[in-house]
C-alpha cells in the first residue's frame, strides 16, 4: 500500500510502499476514504509530540470501509465507518464510567501506531467505531474523528454551553470553525477571534456574530465590549499562552473557558492569569476528544438541526501532498481545512 510517512522532523513526507497492515483480533482494517490533515499532526511533524518518532504514519482524522473484520470484531466486510481518534478498550474504569476519551489503555492510529495516511488502516477496539450517515460523505465525515467530535464534547460535555450565551473561539481553524458552526447551531452568539483576515472574513460568512483580530491587541477587552460584559464559554483552540489568557480574561463572572488547544513542547507550561480565574470564579475545563458513546447525540444534533459541514473542507489533497499541507501550520493557515481524498497519487 502507499503510505506517507515521517522520516525526518520538518521535512517532506516519504511517499513509500508498505505491506497492507494485519487485522487486529478485536478490530478492522479500513481502506481509507478520506483523511484529515490536522495541526495535532503537525505538532508531530515538527517532533513536538513526545509519542511521535521517525518512521512515524500519521493521520487519526479518518473514514473508511471494512476489508477485512478479525474474530472479535464489531464490524463486518463492506460497512463504511467514522472513527474517533481515541480508541478506548471499553472495560477499563474510566470506559464503564462513561469517560472513555480518559482511557489508560487507549489505542491512537496515526500518534503511537500506523495512522491513516496509507490506502489501509488498521483499527483495533473496532467498538468506538461509527457507521458513516446515510447522505454524509466520507470528506466531510474524516472531519467529525477529531475537529467535531472534539468541539461537540467541549461545547456541550464539558462547558454545557445554553442558547443566547455569547461564545468566544480563539482560533478558526478547523476545530475552531467546527465549534463556531456547532455553537450558532445550538443557538449561541459568537465572537471569532484570529489573525488572518481572511480567516476572520470566513468565520464571519458562516454565521459569527463579530470578529476581532487579535493582531490589534486588547483582545479580552474588545470582546467584553461587544459581548457586554464578557463571554459566557470561550473555547481556546490554538494551545499557546496569548490565546490561552486572551480566552480567560475574555469571560464574564461565572464564564467558562475550555482548553481545546493542545499544549506540546514550548507551549506545555504557560503563565496563566489566575487573578482573573479567581476574582470572576471562572470555571477551567480542559478537553480531549470525545467519548465514543456520544457519536449518537452528535449525529442526530447534525441531522435534526440541518448542520452542514462542507465549507470546514476548503482543499481536497492527494496523499502526495501531505507534506505541504503540513509545512502550511507553520504560518498562518488559510480557511478551512484539507482532506486526503486520493491515495494513488
Amino acid at each position: 500500500m502507499r503510505t506517507a510517512v515521517l522520516r525526518e522532523f520538518r521535512a517532506d513526507l516519504s511517499i513509500e510502499q508498505m505491506p497492507e497492515p494485519a487485522c487486529p483480533d478485536d478490530g478492522v482494517v479500513l481502506k481509507v476514504l478520506a483523511c484529515g490533515v490536522c495541526r495535532s499532526d503537525w505538532h508531530g511533524w515538527v517532533g513536538e509530540h513526545p509519542r511521535i518518532k521517525p518512521g512515524q504514519i500519521g493521520g487519526h482524522e479518518y473514514c473508511g470501509e471494512v476489508v477485512a473484520a478479525g474474530p472479535r470484531a464489531t464490524y463486518s466486510v463492506g460497512d463504511r465507518l467514522i472513527a474517533p481518534f481515541i480508541l478506548a478498550c471499553g472495560s477499563c474504569p474510566a470506559c464503564q464510567s462513561g469517560n472513555g476519551n480518559t482511557c489508560p489503555d487507549q489505542r491512537l492510529p496515526g500518534f503511537v501506531e500506523p495512522g491513516a495516511f496509507a490506502e489501509y488502516v488498521a483499527v483495533p477496539f473496532d467498538h468506538n467505531l461509527t457507521p458513516l450517515p446515510e447522505g454524509m460523505s466520507p470528506t466531510i465525515a474524516a472531519g467529525l474523528g477529531c475537529r467535531v467530535t472534539t468541539a461537540w464534547h467541549a461545547l456541550t460535555g464539558r462547558a454545557a454551553l445554553q442558547p443566547g450565551e455569547w461564545l468566544a473561539v480563539h482560533g478558526v481553524g478547523g476545530v475552531g470553525l467546527s465549534a463556531l458552526i456547532l455553537g450558532r447551531a445550538m443557538g449561541a452568539r459568537v465572537v471569532a477571534v484570529d489573525i488572518v483576515p481572511e480567516k476572520l472574513g470566513y468565520a464571519l460568512s458562516l454565521g459569527a456574530e463579530a470578529a476581532v483580530d487579535a493582531r490589534e491587541g486588547s483582545t479580552a477587552a474588545r470582546i467584553t465590549d461587544l459581548t457586554g460584559g464578557g463571554a459566557h464559554v470561550s473555547v481556546e483552540a490554538l494551545g499557546i499562552q496569548e490565546t490561552t489568557n486572551a480566552s480567560i480574561e475574555c469571560l464574564r463572572p461565572l464564564g467558562r473557558h475550555v482548553q481545546v488547544g493542545m499544549p506540546l513542547g514550548h507551549t506545555a507550561h504557560m503563565e496563566i492569569n489566575m487573578n482573573a480565574v479567581y476574582m470572576r470564579n471562572l470555571a477551567l475545563f480542559g478537553t480531549r476528544g470525545m467519548p465514543s458513546w456520544r457519536y449518537p447525540s452528535l449525529l442526530s444534533f447534525i441531522e435534526a438541526s440541518g448542520i452542514d459541514f462542507a465549507p470546514l473542507v476548503t482543499r481536497e489533497i492527494a496523499l502526495s501532498e501531505t507534506g505541504r499541507e503540513l509545512a502550511a501550520f507553520n504560518g498562518p493557515t488559510p480557511p478551512g481545512v484539507a482532506v486526503i481524498t486520493d491515495f494513488l497519487t
